[in-house]
């Protein structure tokens, strides 16, 4: 099985002025080809330092991909670079010049000689077309490396990885294997805790086992590699069925689904409808719930904190007959420390409780999300359960 680096070039890249979106579409198009990917890098619009990086992943790894630096400026050095690292040089090709003049003719603009910059590509380098741009793609074989040219700008980088370099990959390394990822959620339960339950499956070697502690939520990632998609959604399966006999209802969803999803599919259920009302977490629970299809959310209550507690407050949003449940949520933040109130009344139970934080307080809103959504989940399965 190949490996592979990605280096992304852009000086704006390490000003913190963009970021770095390219090499995490790679990575994730490469894994699904089970490619092993050991390295990522950022090294900025310098053409002796870029030679330098691609050089020694060189003497690491069977494939490296570049994004950036191709464009026509002075500061768009990569192709001088990668000649350089592979010792070779730059040819002219006329008929990249032709496409790059024919594309600025049909948008009614006169190419200048900046352009013709990207129509030197290193010598006997494979050109791949960039059918969205007007910079090319380009790969430079070795002897004991295949160098992967990609623009920067994130449209054309897609489009051509997509359309004309995967294919080659996979004919050229013979790529039969494929490597699948499935992300099990959990809340209520924190990362130490699920260590201890699943720590003997963290050391196998395939399918392999991470754990991704957010706030109120853990992350199991399972990768499993196989000859094939299904041999490997086998193993998938396998894992997450021992996690989930593990771990039960810790576990909420898997991959895209969301805490605020199941929730309030629960809520669908039963039968009713949910409203909310919130304080010091700048309508973040609102916000999650708002933006769900099909829900039973009917939005937020805007209501004066002043001397009233929380529970009185959600009591009497109840009272009203605004919704058949009503969230509450109050996050306090003093320095380092912060309250999280959780108050949740629904028709046939009530649930009020505190929690203190010692963590950064911009996490503070988040996690007083996680445990409300987590709250609420557990209520509703505890009365589908009940009928």
């Amino acid at each position: 099985m190949p490996s592979a680096e990605i280096i992304a070039i852009g000086t704006e890249l390490l000003l913190g002025e963009i970021a770095d979106t390219n090499t995490q579409y790679i990575a994730r198009t490469i894994r699904d080809l089970g490619i092993n990917l050991y390295r990522t890098t950022i090294v900025g619009d310098n053409k002796e330092r870029i030679a330098s990086v691609v050089q020694e992943a060189m003497n690491r790894s069977d494939i490296i991909f570049t994004t950036g630096g191709l464009g026509p400026t002075v500061d768009d050095p990569t192709r001088e670079a990668l000649a350089e690292a592979a010792d070779t040089h730059l040819v002219f090709h006329p008929e990249l010049w032709e496409n790059i003049r024919t594309r600025f003719f049909k948008a009614g603009r006169i190419p200048g000689e900046n352009q013709k910059r990207q129509a030197f590509i290193p010598q006997k380098a494979i050109i791949f077309n960039n059918p969205v741009g007007t910079a090319p793609a380009f790969l430079i074989n070795t002897n004991n490396n295949v160098i992967i040219a990609l623009p920067g700008v994130p449209s054309e980088m897609k489009t051509i990885l997509d359309q004309s370099v995967i294919s080659y990959l996979k004919q050229h390394f013979n790529l039969t294997e494929t490597l699948k990822v499935r992300i099990l959620h959990t809340s209520g339960a924190g990362e130490g805790w699920i260590d201890e339950r699943i720590s003997d499956l963290e050391e196998l070697i395939n399918p392999t086992i991470g754990l991704a502690a957010h706030s109120g939520i853990v992350d199991i990632r399972i990768t499993a590699k196989a000859a094939d998609d299904e041999k490997a959604e086998e193993l998938l399966f396998s894992m997450e069925t021992e996690i989930k006999n593990r771990l039960g209802d810790y576990i909420f969803g898997s991959d895209a689904t969301t805490l605020e999803e199941t929730a309030m599919d629960a809520s669908v259920k039963c039968g009713w409808t949910v409203t909310s009302v919130e304080t010091g977490t700048g309508d973040l629970l609102s916000q999650r719930l708002s933006t769900l299809q099909n829900s039973a959310y009917l939005g937020s209550n805007q209501y004066p904190f002043d001397n009233i507690s929380l529970k009185k407050i959600v009591e009497k949003i109840r009272n009203d007959g605004k919704a058949e449940i009503v969230l509450g949520l109050s996050v306090i933040v003093s320095g380092h420390n912060s309250t999280i109130q959780v108050v949740i009344f629904t028709p046939r139970d009530e649930y009020d409780r505190q929690i203190h934080y010692s963590g950064h307080p911009i996490n503070a809103p988040i996690l007083g999300v996680n445990l409300i959504l987590d709250q609420l989940r557990r209520m509703m399965a505890s009365t589908s359960s009940s009928e």
